[in-house]
């Protein structure tokens, strides 16, 4: 900004604003003086500035990690790595924003050029995608692994992450354009044959790196019925047969068992065996709730890194027996 003028174009009135406040350390009453406006006229446009997404405020916040945790759970169930965040009195949402961001962190070091990254869907992956920050663009792909949830669900669909993410990377997204659920197998079988859908699904398999979430057969703790994706009744029957979550809707016992159900052949998703192949396979979930997730899905081979919280993994080493 040129020192002593301001721009008359509302953005950049902003914008020039906002560095004298934040960059120049100017108080409010000397930029009103400036440029010849009260300062509660400055508060309110350095307020609109934020809201306008030309001020972003960022918290640079340290973690605390249960490094007795990770050694235990990486030990006990062949981990490549875990991630054990300090639990806090907090609320849900706040703790995905703290595992997102510890995600992140985690998930940055494993990119490089030509990595092909799998992304699945939900609230913890979205999470970990909002907390993404790289200063280079990377040469890489972003593949959608499971198909889409709907409209309803475009803020933690798989369509919608990879296409931000890809944004974010500046790299190029492949997607998977069909539901993850329909009908019967017979539709799922025909959409499985078509063109597009094995292209998206036969990269999946090249994957590097995958970044899934865990799912819960619990009403309370399931994003596919929070988000009116599988009835109640369905939910309940899953949870009938002794199935206690999922991964890219590969659903597994508390065992780690994963026996052929009729809900597996309804939807389009990258196949479990290409899943179990890749080489690393980051989860990330929390919550005491999603304990019986998380040991279920370690003991099936669909994760080898977890990012969790300490209720979390101290729910499920007891549930384990540790």
């Amino acid at each position: 900004m040129n020192e002593g003028r301001v721009s008359t174009k509302r953005p950049e009135l902003l914008a020039d604003l906002a560095e004298m406040y934040y960059i120049q350390g100017l108080t409010q009453h000397q930029i009103a003086e400036k440029i010849g406006v009260d300062r509660s006229m400055i508060s309110r446009l350095l307020a609109e500035a934020r809201r306008e997404g030309i001020v972003e405020i960022r918290i640079t916040r340290p973690f605390s990690f249960q490094n007795q945790l990770s050694v235990q759970l990486t030990e006990q169930f062949k981990l490549q790595q875990a991630c054990v965040l300090i639990s806090r009195n907090e609320e849900y949402n706040l703790l995905l924003q703290r595992l997102g961001m510890v995600g992140a962190g985690l998930f940055e070091g494993f990119l490089a050029p030509n990595t092909v990254l799998g992304l699945s869907w939900g609230t913890a992956v979205r999470a970990l995608v909002d907390a993404v920050e790289i200063e280079q663009p990377i040469e890489m792909k972003i593949v959608q692994l499971v198909g889409a949830m709907g409209a309803l669900n475009s803020a933690y669909d798989g369509h919608g992450l990879v296409q931000r993410l890809a944004q974010k990377l500046g790299c190029e997204g492949y997607f998977l354009n069909a539901p993850f659920i329909v009908e019967n197998p017979q539709i799922a079988q025909a959409l499985m044959q078509n063109q597009n859908v094995q292209e998206a699904l036969s990269l999946a398999s090249q994957c590097n790196v995958v970044v899934v979430g865990i799912g819960s057969t619990q009403p309370q703790f399931s994003s596919f019925y929070q988000a009116g994706y599988v009835p109640l009744d369905e939910l309940v029957e899953l949870r009938s047969m002794g199935l206690v979550g999922d991964v890219c809707g590969h659903h597994f016992t508390l065992r780690g068992e994963t026996p052929d159900i009729e809900f597996q052949h309804r939807t389009v998703t990258v196949p479990a065996q290409d899943l179990k192949a890749i080489p690393v396979r980051i989860g990330i979930a929390g919550g005491v709730g999603k304990a019986e997730s998380i040991l279920g899905a370690m003991r099936a081979g669909f994760i080898n890194v977890l990012v969790t919280d300490e209720s979390a993994a101290r729910s499920v080493l007891a549930l384990s027996g540790y």
